[in-house]
């Protein structure tokens, strides 16, 4: 298991999935196996970022988090489902590409600058240069907000949870997420440092819906503060005011 040596910066970035290209699940689709890319190793995408860094971030500590991230949820929503008397399964794969169209969910592809849950084949995917970029430039933080929330909406789908409107379903993936993270810091796998907490809420500020979006829209993922407020109760709180049962 990882030890607990992360410390918490600011997710500032939009996570967005597959389908509506917003953060949300992709339906049930009949074909179970994702088109994954020819070649997708994290160097080679990782050796060209377009972005300023200060050489403190390497392609070995981004690999080493994404795989961190992941155990982490696994023994995450392990722990929780155990805790209930449910059967927990942990997402098939998580694939790494680097183009448009390289992965596939149910006949739909995925864009770039994109990081999706797909049930169809359960697996995540995420463009490996967007995320490494991201990591550089915002930290190791933006790893596990990003999986922990597609690990959400892998959750949803395994509780057979479906919201009648996207919203209400990011905004309970948002919470998830963030119950995730702070229930891993209140555990000590994870650790702050001073000022993360503010760090982190001008990010989630970042991240709502424009000025004008429908809350009922196709894709919407709520207002900047209903986002931060959903994340916040999650992290404060821990599943309770997430609403699973």
């Amino acid at each position: 298991m990882p030890v607990p040596r992360h410390h918490l910066v600011i997710p500032a970035l939009c996570v967005a999935v597959l389908v509506t290209l917003g953060c949300v699940s992709a339906p049930q689709a009949p074909s179970g196996e994702p088109r994954r890319p020819a070649q997708t190793p994290a160097t080679r995408a990782a050796d060209r970022p377009d972005t300023d860094v200060d050489g403190t971030d390497t392609v070995e500590e981004f690999q080493a988090d994404v795989e961190d991230a992941r155990v982490l949820a696994e023994e995450y929503w392990k722990k929780e489902f155990d805790a209930s008397g449910l059967t927990f399964r942990p997402v098939a794969e998580l694939i790494p590409y680097q183009e448009d169209g390289e992965i596939e969910c149910g006949g739909q592809a995925l864009g770039r600058n994109n990081a999706a849950y797909c049930s169809a084949g359960d697996f995540i995917a995420y463009d490996i240069r967007w995320a490494f970029g991201a990591f550089r430039q915002i930290g190791d933080a933006f790893i596990f907000y990003l999986l922990g929330h597609e690990y959400a909406h892998a959750i949803q789908r395994r509780l057979r949870i479906q919201q009648q409107f996207t919203i209400e379903q990011e905004l309970q993936a948002d919470c998830m997420a963030g119950a995730y993270l702070g229930d891993l810091v209140k555990a000590g796998r994870l650790r702050l440092e001073d000022g993360d907490l503010e760090e982190l809420a001008v990010g989630l500020d970042a991240v709502g819906d424009e000025p004008g979006q429908p809350w009922f829209a196709e894709g919407a993922h709520g207002t900047a503060k209903q986002r931060t407020r959903a994340f916040s109760n999650g992290y404060t709180r821990s599943l309770e005011p997430c609403n699973l049962s």
